[in-house]
């Protein structure tokens, strides 16, 4: 297991994540044995803080629905099992039928990124089925407005008109009226990807083809129509995308990188986009003073296709970025003591932390035990409402007790997590520790009497 780096940023120094974006249309098919080379896990320079991963057309059958309401979606499972181990935590999620929309975070990363909302917007059969749309995840990220869209546009070469108006219906679908929350057109960053099915107009299929062959993709980008559109479309303009350097990612022959060898034989096209929007400076006159910008840019390192995957008539997509920021804040709301040791009384661990004087505080609060190289926030090995279990407190400082009896008796690192319920986000995160037996004690000490010397 990769080694825990849990240090807190310090002041308000620029701060540079490392974001692997993956979109990919799956075609109702299970995970792949391998997926290092989708999550760039065979490059070792490449250390990667946030993945952000889109699927599309995931079986959603309603025996599959009915299995993944009751368990981990096989998809969802298996980018944990990968994940985790790498001390990258499944942040948030959502799913609308067949389109599936994950995001992972390190550790260190926890405390200082908080789920504003999770949002989906059908637009099949007239806005009433789920099987076209978008999903959404708004979040706060070192105090910066983040919103990510995973959407599947509706297919056809004819159906442009119709793919642009939904593209407006899901971004206009993404506000929230009566909400502590920006416009989204007002978000600091919004990532937009997913099988956007636009397609290649006018060349005749043999022409394409022979592009592809010949690597000359510059012919075919005059006729992509998303780059078209973005020419004549005031507010597709504003979203930026990569060079498309890598061969059209549809349709294929499934389990074989050939072009569709149907009797339909459709033509090839670009249909798996990423694409990205940073917030407008507002326009201020040329004599009006104008605050300094904080520090807030994305720059993409590589954006490509993953051709050795062909379990679906797609290919999937990834882009690599990296964000630099000045951080918005500076220290975790909730900061849990660190000490070198861990003292226990019997079965019960004390616990101690201190809030912001801010911090939105719950009855529904609590915090959890985990072993390192947990899968997400439901993970816990143990837990503890903080409102229901504590024993003291004083200048801000608050003590609970959790009881450990059940927990086995193994070598695992753990860590100790703060829940917010208010702000439905990790708050507060404890540097890892060994878990120790009370040493056979018997009967319960007074807590308050304890001296709380070695406390997490």
């Amino acid at each position: 297991m990769a080694a825990v780096n849990l240090r807190k940023p310090t002041g308000l120094k620029g701060r540079k994540l490392s974001i692997h974006v993956v979109t990919w249309n799956v075609a109702s098919a299970a995970p792949p044995l391998d997926l290092n080379d989708l999550l760039q896990l065979n490059n070792e320079d490449l250390n990667l803080d946030i993945y952000v991963i889109g699927l599309q057309e995931m079986n959603s059958g309603i025996i599959n629905r009915l299995s993944d309401a009751a368990f981990e979606d096989p998809w969802s499972s298996f980018f944990m099992d990968v994940l985790s181990p790498l001390n990258l935590v499944k942040v948030s999620h959502v799913r609308m039928q067949g389109i599936l929309l994950l995001v992972f975070a390190k550790y260190l990363h926890l405390p200082y990124i908080q789920i504003l909302f999770t949002n989906s917007t059908p637009t099949g059969l007239f806005g009433y089925w789920g099987n076209k749309g978008g999903v959404n995840i708004c979040l706060k990220v070192y105090g910066y407005y983040v919103s990510i869209i995973n959407c599947h546009l509706p297919p056809h070469i004819s159906n442009n008109d119709q793919r642009l108006e939904h593209f407006d219906r899901i971004l206009e679908m993404q506000n929230f009226e009566g909400q502590d929350i920006p416009n989204i057109l007002d978000h600091d960053l919004i990532l937009w990807f997913g099988d956007m099915n636009f397609r290649i107009e006018d060349f005749g299929l043999h022409f394409v083809r022979e592009s592809i062959k010949n690597q000359c993709y510059s012919h075919l980008w005059e006729k992509d129509q998303l780059s078209i559109a973005k020419k004549h479309d005031p507010l597709l303009r504003e979203f930026q995308e990569g060079p498309l350097l890598f061969p059209p990612t549809y349709k294929f022959d499934r389990n074989s990188s050939d072009y569709d060898t149907s009797e339909k034989r459709r033509k090839p096209a670009w249909t798996d986009r990423i694409l990205w929007r940073l917030k407008r400076q507002s326009q201020a006159g040329p004599h009006a003073p104008r605050p300094p910008a904080p520090c807030f840019s994305l720059s993409l390192r590589s954006y490509v296709s993953h051709m050795i995957y062909s379990i679906s008539d797609h290919k999937p997509v990834t882009g690599t970025f990296d964000l630099e920021l000045k951080p918005l804040v500076s220290a975790p709301l909730i900061t849990l003591m660190p000490e070198e040791s861990l003292w226990t009384m019997e079965n019960n661990m004390v616990v101690s932390y201190c809030s912001d004087p801010d911090f939105p505080s719950s009855p529904w609060d609590w915090i959890g035990l985990y072993k390192v190289g947990m899968r997400h926030v439901n993970d816990y090995v143990s837990y503890v409402w903080v409102g229901d279990n504590q024993i003291s407190f004083s200048d801000n400082l608050n003590q609970v007790y959790m009881d450990i009896s059940t927990i086995p008796k193994t070598a695992d690192q753990c860590l100790l997590c703060y829940f917010s319920n208010n702000l439905n986000s990790i708050v507060g995160i404890s540097k890892p520790f060994q878990v120790r037996n009370a040493g056979g004690r018997r009967g319960r000490a007074q807590p308050q009497a304890r001296k709380m010397s070695a406390v997490i």
